[in-house]
């Protein structure tokens, strides 16, 4: 890919965390079984630093015992399979050390005005964007942001205070399909009904046994998407009043030898903003679904007023057999990892615009060409998107209560983001 941008200069970044998404290695010293075997963070900004995009790369974790065999498999994977793909990179702790805080020795290594992306558990983003924060770096944490409207309200006063882009990392906004879905939702009146679903095989618990059940559930890491993308569409047009959650259970908590749930139904009831008619959104997420053509089951149908819209994101017509995978529903629109002249050839999937997108804004707002709210419409900012937290919150309050509604209160009756979740 060509730029025909002026020159600017490459900003540094520091990821925190080392998993599936970042690597594509698992915390089991072993390749990921999935999609994301080559992962998706260190790759994209592998590719911006060949692009001049991106400077300094910087990776923390917890455990620096890792890091030999992360080198190796990201030499594997990316390096001897990309022409000109450099995968080096500093690494926090030493190889020869564990450091729950070693986040914030890397953290140091870089000035204002650099970037960080967080992809750790999700209750630890809070402490780790505000160290992040503090330092004067841009942040972009990988869905949701956090888990309550509490934690929200503190980042962004931080950002807000010193003037930061700060995001959570919503690819859904990127996939074309979603993308158009969400321009002819603008035309189609009043929000009516929403289903969605989304799934990830149970092999993938395996993958998320350290902090599935007991840090997080499936709401918050998959429902979190279509949430996303649902207030995003209906911004200023609606919004969210009541919530409650429901639950299957009974296989996840076999697998992991700890409470969680296999599916989690979040009903959702939303006003729409002028003429108060009343819709309902049912967002369904479940990671206990058998292994079949897509590693992760993503639609959801939608219905205004004066139209619907329905998208599977997993079936684009492009189906693969082999004799080592068998079949296959290809989806390269998301991260197109099999080379083209032996290059890579992935910088128009949605999963590297994601990442490329906040780079540059980033940029831009680093060098004073741009401020921080001109992205609230385009990005998962955090100023725009106090409805997703306060639904996900909602939900977990409302399983954690037996099912009990909850309302989300506003300050008035035009106002957009809650202000508070109160029980019904």
């Amino acid at each position: 890919m060509n730029d025909m941008r002026d020159p600017i200069s490459p900003l540094n970044v520091v990821v925190i965390g080392t998993g599936e998404y970042v690597t594509g290695f698992l915390h089991g010293n072993e390749a990921s079984r999935s999609d994301k075997g080559a992962g998706v963070i260190a790759l994209v900004l592998f590719d911006l630093r060949r692009r001049g995009r991106v400077g300094r790369i910087i990776l923390a974790g917890r455990d620096g015992r890792r890091f030999p065999a992360i080198r190796a498999h990201l030499q594997t994977k990316i390096a001897d399979r990309y022409a000109g793909l450099d995968t080096t990179l500093e690494t926090f702790p030493a190889d020869d050390s564990m450091d729950p805080r070693a986040y914030a020795l890397a953290l140091d290594r870089v000035d204002p005005g650099a970037v960080a992306i967080i992809a750790t558990p999700d209750d630890t983003h809070t402490p780790i964007a505000q160290a992040a924060l503090d330092r004067g770096l841009h942040t972009l944490v990988v869905k949701p942001l956090v888990k309550t409207l509490a934690e929200h309200d503190r980042l962004l006063a931080t950002a807000r205070a010193r003037g930061l882009l700060l995001a959570a990392e919503y690819h859904k906004r990127f996939d074309p399909i979603y993308a158009d879905a969400r321009d002819r939702i603008q035309g189609l009146g009043d929000m009516s009904l929403l289903l969605s679903y989304m799934s990830q095989p149970k092999l993938q618990l395996e993958t998320f046994r350290a902090w599935a059940g007991t840090q997080s559930d499936i709401g918050y890491y998959l429902n979190a998407h279509h949430i996303d993308f649902h207030a995003w569409s209906l911004r200023g047009r609606a919004r969210p009043v009541r919530a409650r959650a429901t639950a299957a259970s009974g296989v996840a908590s076999e697998v992991l030898r700890t409470k969680t749930e296999d599916a989690i139904a979040l009903t959702v009831e939303w006003e729409s903003l002028g003429s108060g008619r009343r819709g309902v959104a049912v967002y369904t997420a479940s990671w206990v679904a058998p292994r079949a053509d897509v590693h992760s089951q993503q639609r959801f149908f939608y219905m205004g007023a004066e139209g619907e819209v329905t998208v599977d994101q997993a079936h684009r017509g492009y189906a693969i057999a082999t004799d080592a995978l068998g079949f296959m529903s290809a989806n390269p629109l998301f991260m197109k990892y099999t080379p083209t002249d032996g290059r890579f050839a992935g910088q128009g999937g949605y999963g590297y615009r994601s990442i490329e997108a906040f780079i540059e804004a980033a940029q831009a707002v680093t060098r004073g060409a741009a401020r921080p709210e001109d992205f609230d419409a385009s990005l998962a900012t955090a100023a725009s998107g106090r409805t997703v937290t306060a639904i996900l919150e909602a939900g977990r309050r409302s399983l954690d209560a037996g099912g009990l509604a909850f309302n989300l209160c506003y300050a008035d009756a035009a106002a957009l983001d809650p202000v508070s979740i109160d029980p019904e």
